[in-house]
């Protein structure tokens, strides 16, 4: 018998068992973290301080990423955690009851699908998925297994952006005509760097996975896979999700845009970054838009320069959103919400964190307590809505990248253009198929 007959047979059998699991009040859920990178040891530390969670699993193709997380685990909880270096080892466990994703964009989707089709439920980091067709296929695979699928978009968990979305869908500041999402992080150049052998105790075929198979260059590994095609969907699809995501929020997150035009470049920089450092998209919903900006390079923010007399000074926006109604105007960062109302622009509301904590375990609660009632609709960002918003970027970057804009058809169709239609999905390597 193979092995890949002996992991077939295990994830039925794990399935099998999912199903019949009963949570208790007081029972904690069995996590496996797949993905040890920057993100996942954030994962790791947050799921180590939930009671409702016991970390059971850490799953990384670098052996030495596996070592550290187990000491940090050791640390943080005095507890140990079964290693695996393949993924579908952890998802064949049956001690293992949920799965939390930290691996690159191209992993996105297809360890996600495997997991739910081993009977786990998942907590997937943003965005959802590499390119729009994975997020289609993600959704009906949850609705096929019955597995709850919650995307890392921990601002939808954040009470001070939940209060200040909800009262801007209320017409706070009459109806919304423009938002805006803003994505000007400062990166620098990645430089260049040459391929090179392999490190010792890396699965470098199994960091690429869907991706096509290329020799190792450092570049392409840790932080910088973001800035490739294969791996990355660039800023806009790395901290932009985020913010794209809290704009749609604020249109009362609306489908598919009728038109996408996006335009930018890389500039300033000659290095082996393929991405865009700098983009400018636009999406008619027909009546209102949504506007993203991606501004790697040195900028200035955007809301007001002087206070309104007599008022606090108005947030400066680099990495937030704009929103802009008939009645009056908002900004919002992560440090608080304000709406300005008016010719006079009089400050109407402010609101701010109660605490300056990331809001990720926030979202991961949210996560388990939906594993335990067996309700998607509990989930703060479900799949179905978090595809809509991962789909906003895939779209941006197709259009800059075929240099026109894009009308949609149905759905994510696009109307005859067979050279963007082909960008909606990707030529995957097997056995890493979506």
């Amino acid at each position: 018998m193979t092995n890949s007959t002996t992991r077939r047979i295990f994830i039925g059998a794990a399935t099998a068992a999912s199903a019949m699991r009963v949570w208790g009040a007081n029972d904690r859920i069995n996590v496996a973290i797949v993905g040890l990178g920057g993100r996942g040891r954030n994962h790791l530390n947050n799921y180590s301080q939930l009671p409702e969670a016991r970390v059971a699993g850490l799953v990384d193709v670098n052996q030495a990423a596996r070592e550290r997380s187990q000491a940090t685990l050791k640390k943080n909880t005095g507890e140990t955690a079964k290693e695996f270096g393949d993924m579908r080892d952890a998802f064949a466990d049956p001690n293992i009851e949920a799965v939390s994703i930290a691996t690159p964009n191209h992993w996105h989707a297809l360890s996600a699908i495997w997991a739910m089709k081993a009977g786990k439920d998942v907590y997937c980091e943003k965005p959802a998925s590499h390119n729009v067709h994975e997020g289609q296929v993600m959704i009906q695979t949850a609705r096929d297994t019955g597995r709850m699928l919650q995307i890392g978009s921990q601002h939808r968990s954040t009470p001070f952006k939940m209060r200040a979305l909800e009262a801007l869908q209320g017409g706070l500041i009459g109806d919304i005509y423009q938002t805006k999402g803003l994505c000007f992080k400062r990166r620098k150049s990645i430089g260049t760097k040459p391929d090179m052998p392999t490190p010792a105790g890396l699965d470098w075929d199994m960091f690429l996975g869907p991706a096509p198979l290329r020799p190792f260059n450092e570049l392409r590994f840790a932080y910088n896979w973001h800035w490739f095609w294969d791996t990355g969907n660039g800023d806009i699809g790395n901290q932009g999700v985020h913010e794209l995501g809290i704009a749609r929020w604020g249109m009362s997150d609306p489908a598919w845009p009728l038109t996408v035009y996006a335009h930018g470049g890389k500039f300033a920089y000659d290095d082996d970054q393929e991405t865009p450092n700098t983009l400018t998209a636009s999406f008619d919903f027909g009546g209102r838009e949504l506007v993203f900006e991606v501004r790697g390079l040195l900028t200035g923010g955007e809301g007001f320069v002087t206070a309104p007399e007599g008022g606090a000074a108005p947030l400066d926006v680099k990495i937030g959103n704009l929103f802009y109604g008939t009645e009056g105007w908002a900004a919002m960062t992560n440090s608080g919400f304000q709406v300005f109302k008016g010719e006079s622009n009089e400050l109407v509301l402010e609101d701010q964190p109660e605490d300056r904590s990331d809001a990720t375990g926030l979202h991961m609660q949210n996560f388990l307590a939906a594993s335990r009632s067996r309700r998607y609709q509990d989930l703060t960002d479900e799949i179905a809505n978090a595809h809509l918003s991962a789909s906003m970027c895939h779209l941006a970057n197709i259009s800059y990248r075929v240099g026109r804009q894009l009308t949609l058809e149905t759905g994510p169709k696009l109307v005859n253009d067979a050279e963007a239609n082909k960008l909606l999905t990707r030529d995957y390597r097997k056995p890493y198929v979506v």
